[in-house]
């Protein structure tokens, strides 16, 4: 028999689905969510959302921090590894990260009942909220990314279109699913920009590539018409839009194969390394490029620069370099 969770829940993802999100929010909303009922139904008894205090939150997240990564599944949660035992990471630590995400999704799903009355109080407002410990991310050298991109075998169909992929996304800074949504008509060479038509934030921008890009991408789509008449720039070998779940996976294996941890969200962060870094660029235009929703979310996503990193744009700015004195 279903729980009234269970209605609740279902409501929920109609409500997510509605809203054209991601399939990566989309689950990531599931799986939280599961997990969290899985908890109150065994060890609360609780199966009615509306039930749920405060205090049932903070014992939850305590019992994530005690419990450790893969100990716990449900009959209907969908595992990428159907053995999570055989992991290395088995049983380790729960980032602070990913608590933190949990708390995130479980509060967009009380605002939820909250507006459709099922709820008259979000408990999540009262709920001290975890603080993730940012990872530095590691800038590649030109010398390791001059070993990665070597790595792809351009005669093959689907790691040539990865390879580009990978490369456009270094020189504009998109996001992996917006380069996945690409279609030709995106792309303005006359400006050398490309509107970003389905961003994360429902806001449509234009990123920029260079003259070197411009001619990869021409080459690409000269290449990419004599086998596929698909509506996507970057399609699978079948025709149909690439999964970013797959597009990310191609990408670390061939980085793996080299020695490297390479993946897409890290190729955006080292455009704006780069960008700020060695471009000399300014946070205010850096934030439209990425599409980010105010200057200040953009400063705060890259406070991880290393000493190095700092002294080398600091030679950019040093009074005496620069007034010759």
């Amino acid at each position: 028999m279903r729980s009234e969770f269970d209605l609740q829940l279902d409501s929920f993802m109609l409500h997510c689905d509605s809203k054209q999100l991601s399939k990566k929010t989309m689950k990531s909303y599931d799986q939280t969510l599961k997990l969290f009922q899985y908890y109150l139904r065994n060890e609360l008894g609780i199966t009615d959302a509306a039930k749920v205090k405060s205090s049932h939150i903070r014992l939850y997240i305590r019992y994530l921090r005690e419990r450790g990564k893969y100990t716990v599944t449900t009959a209907n949660e969908r595992w990428s590894n159907n053995n999570p035992g055989q992991r290395s990471d088995y049983k380790n630590e729960i980032s602070s990260t990913t608590i933190a995400n949990y708390q995130r999704n479980i509060k967009v799903f009380f605002n939820f009942l909250k507006s459709e009355r099922e709820i008259t109080d979000n408990p999540m407002d009262t709920i001290e909220k975890v603080k993730p410990k940012r990872k530095q991310k590691k800038l590649l050298t030109p010398e390791e990314l001059k070993i990665f991109f070597h790595s792809f075998n351009l005669t093959k169909f689907h790691e040539y279109r990865t390879w580009l992929m990978c490369r456009l996304i270094l020189d504009s800074g998109m996001r992996a699913n917006e380069t996945c949504s690409l279609i030709p008509e995106d792309v303005d060479f006359r400006s050398k920009s490309i509107l970003i038509r389905k961003p994360k934030n429902g806001h449509e921008r234009y990123v920029f590539f260079g003259h070197k890009m411009a001619a990869d991408l021409r080459s690409w789509m000269k290449y990419r018409d004599r086998f596929s008449d698909s509506e996507f720039l970057f399609p699978t070998v079948r025709g149909t839009k690439l999964d970013v779940t797959n597009f990310e996976r191609s990408v670390r294996r061939v980085a793996k194969n080299v020695g490297l941890e390479v993946h897409p969200h890290l190729l955006r962060n080292n455009f704006s390394k780069y960008y700020l870094i060695e471009g000399n660029g300014d946070f205010a235009t850096l934030s439209r490029i990425l599409g980010h929703s105010s200057v200040e979310v953009t400063q705060k996503a890259y406070l991880d620069f290393t000493d190095a990193e700092i002294g080398k744009k600091y030679q950019r700015h040093s009074p005496i370099n620069n007034l010759k004195l």
